[in-house]
This record gives C-alpha cells, structure tokens and sequence, in this order.
C-alpha cells in the first residue's frame, strides 16, 4: 500500500531556519524552501526581500499523517518562532517574513485556528499572536543555494548564532519527535 502523504505551507521567518526544523521530524519526508504568499510568479529570492512582492518566505512540508499530524507540526512551529511579532523574526524585518500558516484544506483551517487559540491559551507570550492563517494559494520553491542551507553551511554564522539555538530547543521540548537523537 502506498503512503499518503499531506502536504502543510509555514512560514515563520528566515526558511532557512524554519527547514532547519521541520526536516528533523520523524513522519516529514521532504522540506522545501520557498516563497508563499504573493502575487507575482515564480519570484526570486532578491523579489522578495525587497518586500514588495507579498510572498512570505515559507517552506512547503511533506508529511506522512500516519506518524505526524498537522496538529503537531503546528505544536513545532508555535514553539519554533516568535509568532507575536508582525513582519519580523529576530533582526529579519519585512512582510517576507511574517508568521503565516497558508491551509491547504478546510481540515487544516479548522486545526491552524484550534491550535491558536490553544497557543494563546499556554501564556507563553505577553504579547497576542498575530500569526496569519490564510488560505494556500502558491508556492514557488527558492533558488538552489537555499534549500537545505543549515546542513550545507552548518559553520556560517547566521547558522551558529540563529539556528543552531533553534535546534537545541526542538532537541530539548521535541525530543519525542526528532527522526534520530542528534
């Protein structure tokens, strides 16, 4: 029998960081870097930092429902960014980088809203989620050079300083999660 896999659109930052992530979870097959979000085709990465194309930095996930629900990539993604800052992650400033969670299916709507709510519920942050879900309605993967950045540039400092930190926190409250102990 062959799997069914689902498919899930996040954005929540630099998509470096975001792939970083998403791709050591066990049941996430692939993790592709890319532009969600706007309005021109098939952007480039230059288009869209200069924050007038309307697409989010995103990365389109993978997943085999079987062994990871939506629900817990959304547990991960809450966790994994700062979701109450609008347009911004850290020193990343601009709608290109917005937290959104772009639903591929009244299903995923229904779980992105539970999940908020459920979020906004923990007390984590002082500050109301502003995260956006919206309905998916493009994805255009990135240029080459950014797709799996962290596991081919794991001593650039941008991975050191912002990464990494995001990768000992998934080990940490993720354990459970991770494809194999790292």
């Amino acid at each position: 029998m062959t799997k069914q896999f689902e498919t899930a659109t996040f954005a929540a930052g630099c998509f470096w960081c975001v792939e970083a992530v998403f791709s050591r979870l066990r049941g996430v097959e692939t993790v592709i870097s890319g532009y969600s979000g706007g309005e021109l085709p098939a952007p480039t990465y230059r288009q869209v930092c200069s924050g007038t194309t309307g697409h989010a930095e995103a990365v389109q996930v993978r997943f085999d429902p079987e062994v990871i629900s939506f629900a817990e990539l959304l547990e991960v993604f809450w966790r994994s960014h700062d979701p109450t800052t609008r347009n911004r992650q850290g020193a990343d400033v601009g709608t290109q980088y917005r937290s959104a969670i772009f639903y591929h299916d009244e299903n995923q709507r229904q779980v992105a809203e539970r999940s908020r709510q459920e979020a906004e519920e923990t007390g984590l942050w002082l500050e109301p989620i502003v995260t956006e879900i919206v309905p998916y309605t493009n994805f255009y993967p990135a240029e080459e050079g950014h797709q799996d950045y962290y596991r081919h540039n794991p001593d650039q400092m941008y991975c050191r300083v912002i990464i990494d930190p995001k990768i000992h926190k998934l080990q940490k409250e993720f354990k459970d999660k991770l494809k194999r102990p790292e």
